[in-house]
């Protein structure tokens, strides 16, 4: 028999039916000295659980070199969790998301052309037994029941996002891996969207479970999750909520919807140290994951407790309370419940294992109002859901109706956590017991509790540090060889940093330069003018009228994509950074007009009409626009004006989508016709078209500067001088500066202040992130203005980049909080 069984009625552990509340706590986001103290936070806010990521490029930092030291020690933080009485979901991929550069996967796979990421493909699969041969034998050793608290292993993460080919055949092979390694426990794969066969392919002995991501507010949650709970339940499996929202409220209302695993993802927060943030998924279409990895969970990034930590301890108390009534209680037939303030289009009702009944009541508003529950009324507080009990046994009694929180069930009575007064009946004698009050109802001591209340501290006045030390040289780079066309700079060994790439070109006439494919961040010098682009690999067109000399760019990866995005080429998984290829515009030719019409009932010969140009009463039906070119270079389609995804077709290939996010085709030399469909609207109004005749710019020579060299040279000592702040640069320029900061016990926030500067910090031996001032690409994740030092971590290096923007480039001061 294994440690851990399921059922559609739940979950059992080491022969204990369980509710499982799980918070996400991540050990690569968090310095190892910190680790015990976070386990320990989860532990006493009442959750059971964590869930962990294992980041794959976490622990291969290049092709075979392999890293499970320091920060990076994934067997002894297994432990820990398992010493602070906690169990463990491990989520090894090889893909996890998680706004992680490139979602874990290592960067270098996309330099092989027939690797396909995330597919039943053996190329990728070699890659992945190599990760599994890896960690999979560390997770088997510390399973529940092998002298661990490891209960399920995640394969995967979100496959129903992804166009993968083959899931079944995917999912197989990961599974049967998985088997071979020794693991037992339950192997699980989450839904992202619902799609339960896109997360598993149905491969058995894989079993669904479900990440929920609804607005707290809707009053449709609860008819949402209890379909999964029926399906799944119709394959004799409990629901897993693998993820989902933060707020308590919320939760309680998964909980009585079925769900056996509740897990909010990342309760406990962290930090995106180095070079390890995505470029993700969230933004239009794209944005940079901050330093900061805080998403308002119950544990701030510096380890303080918010409010939601008092709200865990009350749901935890009433999982305690109830035990296996609740683990093993299976969804039951409506109670009515009219209410004055906004709540749920259809409560949840639990029918409890040995009887009695459990409504969650949704307080959806911002005031306390009352709500008639099964014929009673009962105060319900604003912002809250009080799981309320109904004819539950109580030995020779019965609990008719509680209108809070149980969170004490014993021979000595009962004990309600709540905001409001709370009505117990018990039989047919109803009260209402005030809060902090207790009764004797019917031979039943009753007592209800105010819930505790979690108060985050004041913020601590900030210091000023203008005292810096500027360093007279910079980091070394290591030379990267000439190359016709710039090549990516996983190409050249460098996996997370930055490169240079220099080359000379006659501008001679020129107006314009085309840029294509760069990522991430591209400070270009053309002639000595600066301008910083974060396009994700969007074209850019580059104004050179008037000058001439060396061409020199140098580009960082902000991190690798997280996600799959078509609409841009450095947004979609598995692309690689660099700058890209760079053009002359030799020629601008306007190919408006002389489209030939095909569809609508357009005959032959076709009309000619400019583009979008046909009209019909077919609203919404494709049309089909060709045309004739000649073209004896590479050149560009530029489509103004796109408004929708339409497909393109050059001579005979395949037709390609382009977004409005990125307009551009580019068309080999010798192609005779290209073709537009897109579906008819009348309302959608014309649109322009480019073709720029374009020259490559070649001979480029290269350097790179790789996040372990930067790291290196941060730590080294070296001559420097004593300067004050404010400091003023170009743009393209960089200062090193080393700075005393005050001793704070409990680590420092560094708020560095400034206009059109890009500022990486180091301590202790590590890159500790980055910052970015002024206007700048749009961020999320946490606070994107802060640097933290753990407590402990001594010194601070940074690395003070000026960018175009704005403003002059300046760091006026680094506030220390």
């Amino acid at each position: 028999m294994t440690s851990v069984s399921m059922d559609a009625q739940g979950i059992v552990i080491d022969g204990r039916p369980q509710v499982v509340l799980c918070a996400s706590l991540f050990y690569f986001r968090l310095p190892r000295e910190q680790w015990r103290d976070r386990l320990e936070q989860v532990r006493a806010s009442g959750y059971t659980c964590v869930d962990v990521y294992l980041p794959w490029n976490f622990h291969e930092l290049a092709p075979g070199r392999w890293s499970f030291e320091g920060r990076r020690d994934v067997a002894a933080f297994l432990d820990l969790a398992h010493e602070t009485g906690l169990h463990v979901i491990a989520r090894p991929g090889p893909y996890i998301c998680s706004e992680w550069d490139g979602g874990a996967l290592p960067a270098w796979l996309g330099l092989d052309p027939d690797l396909r990421v995330r597919q039943n493909e053996p190329h990728f699969l070699a890659w992945v037994s190599a990760w599994y041969d890896e960690v999979l034998p560390m997770l088997a050793a510390r399973q529940l029941g092998a002298g661990g608290s490891v209960i399920m292993v995640q394969l995967e993460n979100e496959l129903d996002f992804f166009d993968c080919e083959d899931r079944t055949g995917y999912l197989t092979a990961l599974r049967d891996q998985a088997v071979a390694h020794g693991i037992t426990v339950p192997l699980v794969a989450c839904a992202g969207q619902g799609d339960l066969f896109g997360a598993t392919g149905n491969v058995p002995d894989v079993v669904p479970a479900c990440n929920f991501y609804p607005n707290d507010d809707s009053p449709y949650i609860e008819e949402e999750v209890r379909r999964y709970t029926q399906l799944l339940a119709d394959r004799g499996l409990p629901l897993l909520i693998t993820e989902t929202n933060r707020r308590h409220r919320t939760l309680r209302r998964l909980l009585a919807s079925g769900a056996s695993l509740i897990a909010p993802y990342l309760q406990a927060s962290g930090w995106n140290f180095g070079y390890t943030p995505s470029s993700g998924n969230w933004g239009a279409p794209g944005n940079f994951m901050s330093h900061g990895y805080d998403f308002g969970g119950y544990v701030s990034s510096t380890g303080v407790e918010r409010p939601e930590y008092a709200e865990a301890q009350v749901l935890a108390r009433v999982l305690e309370a109830l035990g296996s009534r609740l683990a093993l209680a299976t969804s039951g037939a409506p109670v009515e419940v009219v209410a004055d303030f906004p709540t749920s289009s259809s409560p949840s009702v639990l029918d409890l294992d040995g009887g009695g009944r459990l409504v969650a009541v949704p307080n959806l508003g911002t005031a306390d109002g009352r709500a008639v529950v099964n014929g009673t009324s009962v105060a319900v507080a604003a912002d809250s859901c009080p799981l309320m009990l109904i004819d539950m046994p109580l030995g020779d009694r019965t609990l008719t109706l509680a209108s809070a929180d149980l969170v004490e069930l014993s021979d000595d009575g009962l004990v309600f956590s709540s905001k409001v007064p709370v009505t117990v009946v018990i039989g047919t004698t109803a009260v209402e017991v005030a809060v902090g009050a207790g009764l004797v109802v019917d031979g039943v001591p009753v007592r209800v509790e105010a819930p505790a209340e979690v108060v985050e501290p004041e913020q601590a006045a900030a210091q000023d540090v203008t005292a810096v030390r500027r360093r007279e040289t910079g980091a070394p780079d290591k030379p990267a060889g000439t190359h016709e066309l710039p090549p990516t700079l996983e190409s050249l060994g460098a996996y997370r940093g930055r490169g240079t790439y220099r080359a000379t070109a006659d501008l001679t006439g020129v107006d314009e330069l085309l840029l294509v494919g760069a990522a991430d961040i591209v400070d270009l010098s053309v002639g000595g003018r600066v301008r910083t682009l974060a396009g994700f690999g969007a074209t850019e067109r580059i104004d050179v009228r008037g000058l001439t000399g060396e061409i020199e760019a140098t580009v960082e990866i902000w991190g690798h994509a997280n996600f799959d995005d078509a609409r841009l080429p450095a947004l979609q998984l598995g692309a690689l950074r660099g700058l890209g290829t760079m053009w002359t515009v030799v020629d601008v030719q306007d190919l408006s007009a002389l489209w030939m019409v095909d569809g609508h009932w357009a005959g032959d010969p076709a009309p000619l009409r400019s583009l979008t140009g046909w009209s019909s009463t077919r609203v919404g039906t494709p049309v089909t626009y060709t045309r004739r070119i000649d073209t004896t270079t590479t050149t560009a389609l530029h489509l103004d004006g796109l408004r929708e995804p339409v497909q393109v077709t050059v001579g005979d290939s395949v037709p390609v989508t382009v977004h409005a996010e990125n307009p551009w085709v580019l068309i080999p030399a010798g192609t005779k016709q290209i073709a537009v469909t897109l579906p008819h609207n009348p309302s959608g109004g014309g649109r322009g078209v480019e073709l720029l005749s374009l020259q490559p710019v070649t001979d480029w020579t290269c350097a790179v500067q790789d996040d372990e060299l930067l790291t290196a040279f941060a730590l080294q000592d070296g001559p420097a001088t004593e300067v004050e702040l404010p400091l003023t640069l170009e743009p393209g320029e960089e200062a090193w500066l080393d700075v005393r900061l005050p001793s704070l016990q409990n680590g420092s926030v560094v708020r560095p202040e400034g206009t059109q500067v890009r500022v990486t910090g180091w301590a202790s031996g590590e890159c500790l992130g980055r910052v970015w001032t002024g206007e700048r690409p749009a961020f999320s994740g946490g606070d994107p203005d802060v640097l933290w030092i753990p407590p402990g971590w001594s010194g601070l290096t940074l690395l003070v980049r000026g960018v175009s923007g704005p403003g002059t480039p300046e760091l006026r001061t680094l506030k220390i909080e």
